[in-house]
């Protein structure tokens, strides 16, 4: 499921407001520097366009000279939200999100939904990116409205993303690196607004993704010594609430998000730091000690290197 489910639930990996809502918006967007309240009311709508329609389409995902396909069927029914994935390239798999209950909702997508924030004078994600609205170009079939998110420092990436302009359901969405370049593009190649009813074909590799907690025995294997991330980009925040000593850490703000895994080694190793990037997404890791014992940390997200190494060297022990 990963990036490309993602693009569809975020800010990603989709998911009206009220015209007095929006106007009121606008006024204390005054306020902020870059709260365009027209993009942000956008990105709101898409956030919560998840809940609210259902459809079947095939998506494609590219990175560099990488190209996926994946047909996907979303279902909102009876206050529950399922979700069917199948490679169309590769080896086929399938993964199936079942049953994600409506009134969960995840921070990324409260983060984005800063209507109320704006209307009492807080800037929400305008703190922290730039947006601009054109108008948008066919996708799908579909005729869709731009936002452009610029970011306000290095720490994370910009955006261009085609939003459907009855719905909201993100379209088609671009990773922009340094220069404008664009590391990655998600789109929508065909898309109705219908629940899937044909049966699917037999493939190779079957996921079920539930909506559940980390296993104790998941917690147990982490470091001992309980530990922090002295350092993140502001506007970045816990995505959920881990064990102390859990291996795990996970941050957005919103639009991008990314993980720190920690994982205990048996015996030291040698000086140095891997890096491997993809698109939009960048996997740094590096050797440390931690409470005394040797760990292995890595960062891993849609976030460019220089951040995802300053996260990891902020790690520490401690409250």
């Amino acid at each position: 499921m990963g990036a490309i489910s993602y693009k569809l639930k975020r800010g990603s990996r989709q998911l009206l407001l009220a015209v007095a809502c929006l106007a009121s918006g606008v006024a204390a967007a005054a306020s902020c520097t870059g709260a365009d309240a027209e993009a942000l009311a956008w990105l709101d709508k898409m956030s919560r366009s998840v809940n609210q329609v259902s459809y079947h389409g095939v998506v494609t995902f590219q990175r560099g000279d990488d190209m996926q396909a994946m047909q996907i069927s979303h279902s909102v029914t009876d206050g529950l939200v399922s979700e069917r994935l199948i490679e169309l390239t590769g080896q086929g798999a399938e993964v199936l999100r079942v049953d994600h209950p409506l009134e969960c909702v995840h921070p990324g997508h409260r983060l984005l939904r800063i209507g109320a924030e704006l209307q009492s004078g807080e800037c929400g994600l305008a703190s922290y990116y730039r947006f601009r609205v054109s108008d948008g170009e066919l996708v799908a079939g579909r005729q869709a409205v731009q936002v452009h998110i610029e970011p306000r420092d290095m720490y994370r990436y910009g955006y261009r993303m085609e939003l459907d302009r009855e719905t909201g359901l993100l379209l088609k969405s671009q990773t922009m690196g340094r220069g404008g370049k664009v590391l990655e593009k998600f789109q929508f190649a065909s898309l109705s607004y219908a629940q899937d009813e044909a049966a699917t074909e037999e493939t190779r590799l079957v996921h079920v993704a539930r909506h559940t907690h980390p296993a104790p025995e998941q917690a147990a294997a982490a470091p001992a010594a309980q530990w922090n991330v002295g350092w993140l980009p502001l506007g970045f925040t816990l995505t959920d609430l881990p064990q102390a000593t859990s291996g795990r850490r996970t941050y957005t703000d919103g639009l991008a998000v990314f993980s720190v895994f920690l994982e205990p080694l048996g015996q030291d190793i040698r000086p140095g730091e891997g890096v491997v990037s993809s698109g939009g997404t960048t996997s740094y890791t590096r050797g440390m000690h931690l409470g005394g014992q040797p760990v292995l940390v890595t960062v891993i997200g849609e976030v460019p290197l220089n951040t995802a190494r300053m996260v990891a060297d902020s790690i520490g022990v401690g409250h």
